[in-house]
């Protein structure tokens, strides 16, 4: 199998933001998506693509909405792609009664309520998967940085692997699911890698030994596309990209500028590596796992390992270390503010605290949990 690398200017980027749609007053989801990008697609004729809005996308679930910015040069401007977009949303969502949401997971509306997107690949997957593909009432941020060349695919992978638990632990906003307490700052980290194929990817020398595991899974029938691979971390061979999954639902627009801004740094480093006949350093595949799973557990509490040695460092430590570091990068890429916004964050706390701060204020009323989240996304 050959799976060709699209022609991607180095360090472009694109962003998926995964929004819900709740209902104004109770916070419970609702399933309208159908409804809202028909009002979508009316308002804005001109801007229609085989029938569907460019960057107002449908999802899994229809209590989803998903907005993708174009090839964008500089996070700010991948933030006002999004802003146009949700600003495109809230004509048809605010006379509907319904808000708009971003977190890892709803705190309380029971997944297998949620109605599936009437696509076959959809149905597909619910197909086999079965009771694990009916808990996926989960929200995620993605985000594409563009490589100029094939060979740095991969390496550039194994590198923001090592970066899974900073991004994680930013991020992690899904502390409840079905009305309960988990423990975890993070559960959407442990739900998503139940899907076949999902979780964090594995480590290829050269894009041949990649070619023949997809090979492989396309045989033995485990996918019938390269899409349906849904690792944290990826190769997009038909964007000329690498993709970031990591990072559980953002319930701002700063937020997510700032982990966009986190992963366009760190690409273009490596790749700067790369080009001057530099490695990228690995992990033992146990020390990543571990990773994964105390960022998913502590959030920004995490105490990780940095490097195949077995050295540790709280997360919130080394991740000031490497903002330092990222500085003049940003600075040639234009994301100082935004990558300035990533210890905005360690300061202000993590989305999972935030959710139980407000749940405690409240009584342990999570719809105060979900309308708190619906105003910041607000203001």
């Amino acid at each position: 199998m050959t799976i060709d690398f699209a022609q991607s200017a180095q360090s472009t980027l694109g962003v998926e933001w995964e929004l819900a749609l709740v209902d104004r007053y109770n916070g419970e989801l609702v399933s309208v998506a159908n409804q809202v990008l028909r009002g979508v697609s009316a308002n804005h004729p001109e801007l229609q693509e085989d029938d569907e809005h460019p960057h107002i996308k449908q999802e899994l679930l229809l209590n989803t909405v998903e907005l993708v910015t174009g090839v964008c040069t500089t996070v700010a401007e991948a933030k006002e792609d999004l802003a146009r977009s949700l600003a495109a949303v809230r004509e048809v969502t605010d006379p509907m009664g319904v808000e708009l949401f971003c977190a890892g997971s709803h705190p309380f509306s029971a997944p297998r309520s949620q109605q599936v997107t009437d696509r076959e690949r959809y149905a597909k997957l619910i197909d086999r998967t079965q009771w694990w593909g009916q808990q996926m009432v989960i929200y995620g941020v993605h985000v594409h940085v563009g490589l100029d060349s094939r060979d740095k695919a991969l390496p550039v992978v194994d590198g923001l692997v090592n970066y899974f638990p900073h991004f994680q632990a930013l991020s992690a906003s899904s502390p409840y699911w079905g009305g309960e307490d988990t423990g975890y700052a993070s559960q959407r980290a442990l739900m998503f890698q139940q899907l076949p194929t999902a979780g964090l990817p594995f480590h290829f020398d050269d894009w041949a030994a990649y070619e023949s595991y997809v090979q492989d899974m396309s045989t033995t029938g485990v996918i019938d596309s390269v899409s349906e691979i849904r690792w944290d971390i990826r190769p997009v061979g038909n964007l000329g990209t690498v993709e970031m999954r990591v990072c559980d639902g953002l319930s701002t627009l700063r937020d997510v500028g700032a982990v966009a801004a986190l992963t366009q740094c760190l690409v273009h480093e490596f790749s700067t590596t790369l080009d001057a006949g530099g490695a990228i350093p690995t992990m033992q595949p146990w020390h990543i796992q571990e990773n994964k799973w105390r960022a998913a557990r502590y959030g920004l509490d995490a105490i990780i390992i940095l490097d195949a040695a077995g050295n540790e460092q709280l997360v919130t430590d080394h991740l000031v270390e490497v903002l330092n570091r990222l500085e003049p990068v940003a600075a040639t890429l234009g994301c100082s503010a935004e990558l300035a916004d990533v210890e905005g964050i360690l300061q202000r706390g993590a989305g999972y605290q935030r959710q139980r701060r407000i749940a405690q204020e409240n009584d342990g009323d999570l719809r105060a949990v979900v309308l708190d989240m619906v105003e910041q996304l607000r203001a």
